[in-house]
């Protein structure tokens, strides 16, 4: 046991150590400099020398003595001062500063060497069997960058995987939720037609929205009113047909070799081996009732098909095709949209085109921004309030962290060819990681486009506030934009 003259001691001892011991460090936000004070460890002093005290109640002067000159050391502490940057009071550090270690992509495509899962000191060699182009494809899922962390589920799938639906006259091959379960609110099909080739009349119980890559389709369809529609929609363009209005689509000779286009429907279970389609359809009512529907003999049906068409070869249609005369008219809104007539919006490192149901009016379910990113630029840190994002590459080699909350991220490669999904409000960017230009189609299921830019949200918040969150000086915090950037260029 202590004896009184120990724990005398001991309170000199721990005031010594208190006026020699090194200041504990804080940092004010915005400043590069550090602040030295003592106060952190009277505190602690004098909460010790308290404890011995009251173990001995008899020595109490004694204590009392000791803790009055610690006081007086306290006192006459300089008190630490705000950063000359900011008004805001300086902040402790609670947490380590984010690392400094580099994580850019360890590898290209064209590399020659096998690639490892190998991060400076983390990780180490395969030993077994690889597929070396698709971890080549892949190089932030084979050694992601340390900033990943946690669980987030796959959101890549390359159309190049998809089982592909061969018919005279083209193919279609299809992605959905089989495919990757994270994409629960649209479902895409690319999909080919040789000139003349017809999509056969059809309909869905989705929305069904197009992006033509290329060559040109002629599209036709009515309304529940009656008023019927045809148009053609070119390499860039748009259609939009809502859920359950009857439609067809059928390639031009514009191009020698017909076309290709991108199809999405606001249901990600959505398979396009279920539609509703003419032919099918007929081939399972009876021949009497067919007869008796269209007032007609019997013998006029000898010759439907027997089972769906779904894509078959026919002669290109004439390039002056009009809409057949309909006592109802025509449709109010066109279902094609020329934005490959819109000019692009230019910005520091790329562009970008918009379209929503404010200049598609008939486009209620769908909305699609159309992005460029030279190379070194990106697709500024941003997300979507409330919307899913469908994202299908076009051109170009990108790079996607997803941040999901919770310290949950993940980095994902894409190339041409490629879909990715973004689900509402993760945090993202889409950094160009090849030497050409990067083109890809942002779509969301919704009428009205919408984002929140970081750049933006940081610049129009009080700059003290972001200085206690982020420690960042008056420079950098002048530099935050305003307005969004949407595409930032190289540094």
């Amino acid at each position: 046991m202590l004896t009184f003259g120990t724990a005398i001691l001991c309170v000199v001892l721990l005031a010594k150590w208190v006026s020699a011991a090194p200041a504990v460090v804080s940092f004010a936000p915005g400043s590069s400099a550090s602040v030295p004070t003592s106060s952190e460890a009277s505190t602690a002093f004098a909460s010790a020398s308290s404890a011995v005290s009251s173990a001995f109640a008899s020595g109490t002067s004694a204590a009392s003595s000791a803790s009055s000159a610690l006081a007086h050391t306290k006192s006459s502490t300089p008190s630490s001062t705000p950063s000359s940057t900011g008004s805001a009071e300086p902040a402790s550090a609670t947490v380590p500063f984010a690392s400094d270690d580099p994580n850019g992509i360890l590898w290209s495509e064209d590399s020659t060497s096998n690639p490892e899962p190998i991060r400076d000191t983390l990780g180490a060699s395969i030993m077994g069997p690889q597929n070396v182009p698709i971890a080549l494809q892949n190089p932030d899922l084979l050694a992601p960058p340390t900033t990943d962390e946690g669980s987030v589920q796959n959101a890549k799938w390359p159309f190049a995987l998809s089982h592909n639906r061969l018919q005279t006259g083209g193919w279609a091959r299809q992605q959905n939720v089989d495919v990757m379960p994270i994409a629960q609110s649209m479902a895409g099909v690319n999909m080919r037609l040789e000139p003349g080739a017809i999509r056969e009349l059809h309909w869905h119980k989705t929305a069904e929205w197009s992006y033509v890559i290329k060559g040109s389709v002629q599209v036709t369809a009515i309304n529940s009113d009656g008023q019927n529609y045809l148009g053609t929609a070119s390499a860039g363009d748009l259609w939009y047909f809502p859920p359950g209005i009857p439609h067809s689509l059928q390639a031009t000779d514009d191009d020698p070799d017909g076309t290709e286009f991108l199809l999405v429907f606001d249901d990600g279970a959505f398979s396009e081996d279920s539609t509703f389609l003419l032919t099918d359809w007929l081939a399972h009512v009876p021949k009497e009732v067919l007869a008796k529907n269209f007032k007609t003999n019997i013998s006029a049906f000898d010759h439907i098909p027997s089972r769906q068409l779904y894509i078959f070869p026919s002669a290109p249609p004439p390039d002056d095709a009009k809409a057949v005369s309909d006592p109802q008219g025509t449709v109010p809104s066109p279902f094609v949209f020329k934005l490959s007539q819109v000019k692009a919006t230019e910005l520091d490192g790329g562009s970008v085109k918009v379209v929503d149901s404010t200049t598609f009016p008939v486009s209620q379910a769908i909305a699609v921004a159309e992005v460029t990113v030279e190379p070194g630029a990106m697709r500024e840190l941003h997300w979507h309030p409330t919307q899913d994002e469908w994202t299908y590459y076009l051109e170009g080699q990108g790079r996607v962290t997803l941040f999901a909350s919770s310290s949950n991220a993940r980095t994902f490669n894409y190339d041409a060819g490629d879909v990715g999904f973004v689900p509402a409000s993760f945090g993202h960017y889409v950094e160009n990681t090849g030497n050409s230009t990067l083109r890809f189609l942002e779509i969301f299921n919704t009428d009205r486009y919408q984002d929140i830019s970081l750049n933006q949200w940081l610049a129009l918040t009080p700059p003290d506030l972001v200085k206690a969150h982020l420690d960042l000086d008056d420079e950098t915090i002048a530099r935050l934009s305003k307005t969004k950037p949407v595409v930032v260029g190289p540094a």
